[in-house]
C-alpha cells in the first residue's frame, strides 16, 4: 500500500519547479508560475509556493553560505539537494515553518543519499540556531554594478512590498483610506499590507482603483492635467499609466506590441470606465498620424528596480541584458522625440536600477530637461541635482519602501 503524501508537498514541488524555471531556463517567476503550480488547487498553496521560491531568491547568497558551513564538501551549485536545502532554510528562517514540518514536506522531494544528506545538514543548522543578516547579501556581480548604493538597496529587499493602489479620483483619497483602512503617501495613493486578495477589496469591481507601486505612478503624475490634450503612452500595457493619464484628463493613445498585454489593458479600461485608444504595433516601426502634446515612454528594461516583488531579477539579469535594453531604449527615445509637438513634454522612465538604463541614457538633442520639483514627489523623495529622479528600494523604508525607478522629464524645442 502506497504511503500518503504529506499535506503541503504539492506546494513544495511547485516551488521547486519555479526555482528550476528561473535558474535553468532563465524564466521570470510570473511566466513560470502557471505551469509550475498547475497541479496545486488551493489559492493559499499556490501563494505558498511562490513565497518559498521568492524567499530563496531573495536570500540565496546567505542561504548558500549557511549550507556550505555545514558540509565537508561543497554541494554543486545546480544540485537538487542544494536547492531543496535552500527551500528548507527559507521556510524555517523566513516563513516561520516549524522544522518538523519543513522536514516532512521537503525531504520527500529527494531520494536516496541526497535525502539523508539534506536531513543531516538541516538538522545541524537548526541545532546551531543560525540566523540570517538584517538585509540579504547581493551576488558579487550585482553588488559591483550597484556600487555604493548596493547596501542601501539590499536593505529594501529584505521584505516583500506592501500593496499599493492608485485611485481613479484623487479627491476621494481620505474616503478610501477609511474604507480600506489604508495609509497614503500622496493624493490618489493608498498603501495596504501585503497578502490582500485584491479582487475582494471594496472598489475593485467598481473600478475605483488599480494596483500600481507608488514609484510606478510618478511618471504619469509628472505630466499633470491633460485638459483634453493628446498623449501617447508608449509600451503601455498592462495599462496602469494609461489609466492614470485618462483619469488626469488626457486623450490617450496606448501603444504596445503584445496582444496579451493589450488585452489586459482593455480589461482594465473596461473595469474602470476610462477611455483610451489601444494600438497594437512595434514602436520602432509604427508611424503616428499626428504629433502629440506629450509622450510617456515607460521603456522596456531589465526591471531590476522591481526586485522587492520579483527577486528573480537579481539572478537572471547580467551585463548582456542591460546593454541590449539600453540600446533599445535609446532607439525608442529617438523615435518618440520625433513625434512630439514643439513645446511638447516627454517623460522617460525605466523600472531599473542600472545606470545604463537611466542616468547613462542621453536624451535626443531636440529635448531639454524640464526639472522635476520636490513638491511633485512624496515626502522623503528628492530629485537629483540635474532635475531627474532616481528612486531605489532603500528609500521610504519606514513607510514600506518603494520600487527602483529612473525618471527624466524633457521639453521639445521649437
Amino acid at each position: 500500500m502506497a504511503m500518503a503524501k504529506p499535506p503541503g508537498i504539492h506546494a513544495r514541488r511547485a516551488a521547486l519547479r519555479l526555482l528550476d524555471a528561473v535558474f535553468r531556463r532563465g524564466e521570470t517567476l510570473d511566466i513560470a508560475f502557471n505551469a509550475a503550480t498547475k497541479d496545486v488547487r488551493k489559492f493559499e498553496d499556490k501563494a505558498l509556493a511562490r513565497a518559498i521560491a521568492s524567499e530563496v531568491l531573495r536570500w540565496l547568497v546567505d542561504l548558500d553560505t549557511a549550507i556550505d558551513s555545514a558540509t565537508k564538501k561543497a554541494l554543486p551549485e545546480d544540485s537538487k539537494a542544494r536547492m531543496v536545502l535552500r527551500m528548507m532554510l527559507a521556510q524555517w528562517l523566513r516563513l516561520d515553518t516549524p522544522p518538523h514540518a519543513v522536514i516532512a514536506t521537503c525531504l520527500p522531494l529527494l531520494a536516496g543519499g541526497p535525502r539523508r544528506l539534506a536531513h543531516g545538514v538541516f538538522s545541524t543548522l537548526t541545532k546551531r540556531e543560525i540566523a540570517l543578516p538584517e538585509a540579504p547579501t547581493m551576488p558579487e556581480e550585482v553588488a559591483q554594478r550597484w556600487g555604493e548604493r548596493s547596501e542601501d538597496i539590499a536593505g529594501g529587499l529584505a521584505e516583500p512590498p506592501p500593496l499599493d493602489l492608485t485611485l481613479k479620483d484623487p479627491t476621494q483619497t481620505e474616503i478610501w483610506k477609511t474604507k480600506l483602512a489604508a495609509d497614503s503617501l500622496l493624493p490618489g495613493h493608498l498603501r495596504l499590507p501585503r497578502g490582500e486578495n485584491v479582487e475582494k477589496l471594496a472598489g475593485f469591481a467598481e473600478g475605483e482603483w488599480w494596483v500600481q507601486d507608488l514609484a510606478a505612478s510618478l511618471p504619469a503624475r509628472l505630466l499633470g492635467a491633460g485638459e483634453g490634450r493628446h498623449v501617447l503612452d508608449l509600451c503601455a500595457a498592462p495599462g496602469g499609466k494609461t489609466l492614470q493619464l485618462a483619469a488626469q484628463g488626457w486623450q490617450v493613445t496606448s501603444l504596445d506590441i503584445s496582444k496579451r498585454r493589450l488585452d489586459l489593458l482593455k480589461a482594465n479600461l473596461k473595469r474602470t470606465g476610462l477611455k483610451a485608444s489601444a494600438v497594437r504595433a512595434d514602436a520602432l516601426a509604427w508611424e503616428p498620424k499626428h504629433h502629440f502634446d506629450a509622450i510617456l515612454l515607460d521603456a522596456p528594461c531589465t526591471a531590476t528596480g522591481t526586485a522587492r516583488r520579483h527577486p528573480d531579477v537579481i539572478h537572471r539579469i547580467g551585463q548582456r541584458q542591460i546593454e541590449e535594453m539600453a540600446e533599445l531604449q535609446a532607439s525608442l527615445l529617438a523615435r518618440a522625440a520625433e513625434w512630439l509637438k514643439p513645446g511638447g513634454v516627454l517623460v522617460y522612465a525605466t523600472c531599473s536600477l542600472e545606470r545604463e538604463e537611466g542616468e547613462g541614457q542621453d536624451l535626443p538633442s531636440s529635448l531639454t530637461i524640464a526639472p522635476i520639483a520636490a513638491d511633485e514627489l512624496p515626502d522623503g523623495i528628492s530629485p537629483a541635482g540635474d532635475g531627474t529622479l532616481r528612486t531605489d528600494p532603500g528609500m521610504l523604508l519606514e513607510n514600506g519602501g518603494i520600487d527602483g525607478f529612473f525618471i527624466a522629464r524633457a521639453i521639445r524645442g521649437a
